[in-house]
C-alpha cells in the first residue's frame, strides 16, 4: 500500500500530468483538498473510488483515512492543488506517513506561477530586467513568516515576485513594494489561472488596490509584481545572437 501525493496543478484538468493521471486512475482513495483542487480533476478516479474531501478534516483525521486505507491495502492518491513543493502541507502529512511506516511518492505538478505566465503571455525573468523569481506569502493564521523572509527583503532584489495567499494583504504588499520598485511597477492578479474563471487585472503598484476594489477578489489568486511583466525595452539574449558560439551550432 502506498500513498501518492500528486500536484493536481493549477486547476484545469487536462494541466495534470500523465504520470499524476495514471496514479489517480488506479488508486482505489482519493483525498483532495476540495476546497481548492477542481472537481474535474476528480474524473480521473476509477469508478467506485472512495473520495474524501479534506477541506473540513484535522490532520489527524487525515492520519486516520491513511492508516485505514493501510489496514484496507488500498493505495491512495492524496491530491493537493498546484505543485507539491511550495505550500502545500506534505511535510507533516510525511512526518505522520513514515511514524506509521506507510510507503509514500511525491508527483510534481504545474505550479500556479507558471499557469499565471502563461495566463499573461509574460516571461518572468527577461533579460536585463530580471534574472529570479522569488515565490512568497504573507505572515497568516495558518503559518507566520520566518524572520528576516519579508516582502521588503526579496523586494530589494529586484526580483520578479510571486506572492500566494496574499491577496487579502494587498495594500501591505504595496506599502512595502512601491518604495523598492516605483509605483510605475507592473502588477498583475491573476485568478483562478487556467479555470473557466480566470481572470486578470493588471495595474502597477500606484492603482492595483483601486483596481481589485473595483473587481473583488476573495481567494485563489496568484500576485505578480515585476519589471518584467511589461517589459518595454530590453536587451535580447546572447543564446540565440549569431555571434554566440555554443556546441550546438556549427562553427566555421
Amino acid at each position: 500500500m502506498t500513498v501518492h501525493f500528486i500536484g493536481a496543478g493549477p486547476g484545469a484538468a487536462d494541466l495534470m500530468t500523465l504520470r499524476g493521471r495514471d496514479l489517480i486512475a488506479r488508486c482505489r482513495v482519493c483525498l483532495y483538498a476540495g476546497s481548492i483542487v477542481p472537481p474535474d480533476v476528480l474524473g480521473w478516479c476509477p469508478a467506485g473510488a472512495r473520495l474524501i474531501d479534506t477541506a473540513p478534516l484535522s490532520l489527524d483525521e487525515i492520519e486516520a483515512e491513511f492508516v485505514a486505507a493501510q489496514a484496507a491495502g488500498q493505495d491512495v492518491a492524496r491530491l493537493h492543488s498546484g505543485d507539491l513543493s511550495i505550500y502545500s502541507a506534505v511535510a507533516e502529512q510525511i512526518r505522520r506517513l513514515e511514524k506509521h511506516g506507510i510507503a509514500y511518492t511525491l508527483t510534481p505538478g504545474v505550479p500556479a506561477f507558471a499557469a499565471a505566465s502563461a495566463v499573461l503571455g509574460r516571461e518572468l525573468t527577461v533579460p536585463g530586467l530580471a534574472q529570479s523569481l522569488i515565490i512568497t506569502r504573507v505572515s497568516g493564521r495558518a503559518s507566520a513568516m520566518p524572520a528576516g523572509e519579508t516582502l521588503s527583503t526579496f523586494g530589494a532584489t529586484g526580483a520578479t515576485l510571486a506572492i500566494h495567499l496574499a491577496i487579502h494583504a494587498l495594500e501591505q504588499v504595496v506599502t512595502e513594494l512601491a518604495p523598492l520598485y516605483g509605483a510605475d511597477c507592473p502588477v498583475a492578479v491573476v485568478v483562478e489561472a487556467s479555470r473557466p474563471t480566470e481572470r486578470v487585472i493588471r495595474g502597477t503598484l500606484d492603482d492595483i488596490v483601486a483596481k481589485v476594489a473595483a473587481e473583488p477578489v476573495e481567494r485563489t489568486a496568484l500576485i505578480l509584481v515585476g519589471k518584467a511583466l511589461a517589459p518595454a525595452d530590453f536587451r535580447e539574449s546572447a543564446l540565440y545572437d549569431a555571434g554566440y558560439q555554443r556546441r550546438f551550432r556549427g562553427r566555421e
